[in-house]
């Protein structure tokens, strides 16, 4: 991977992949991680691989659906939905989030003590 990309931290695939899905409407796999990757201003790169794993993963906790479609380019292709279930998950997981990273951000800004 480039030095000036970034791996996706573990737990923050599924909040990034609801938040698009709500910000967005329906998208398919491959826009999805191209929003993503817009968005991260090309910081994040997400694999095919690893985007349809998270997705499997999500539609298991009924936090989105899929309906097959036809893309932009005219080929069918499966959308995804974030569901009811799905806008709470991510209400909490956004929470979770912002305190969690507010943790962190203080604990960086500590000065060291000789």
């Amino acid at each position: 991977m480039a030095e000036n990309k970034s791996e996706v931290l573990q737990g923050t695939l599924d909040l990034m992949v609801l938040k698009t899905l709500a910000a967005m409407g329906p998208l398919h796999g491959y826009g999805i991680a191209r929003r993503i990757e817009q968005i991260s201003e090309e910081v994040l790169q997400l694999n095919q691989g690893t985007i349809y794993v998270a997705l499997v993963r999500l539609l298991q906790k009924r936090w989105i659906s899929a309906a097959w479609g036809t893309s932009e380019n005219n080929r069918k292709a499966k959308f995804y939905s974030i569901t009811k279930a799905g806008r709470k998950q991510l209400e909490q997981e956004t929470e979770n989030w912002q305190r969690i990273s507010g943790v962190i951000g203080r604990v960086l800004q500590l000065s060291e003590r000789n």
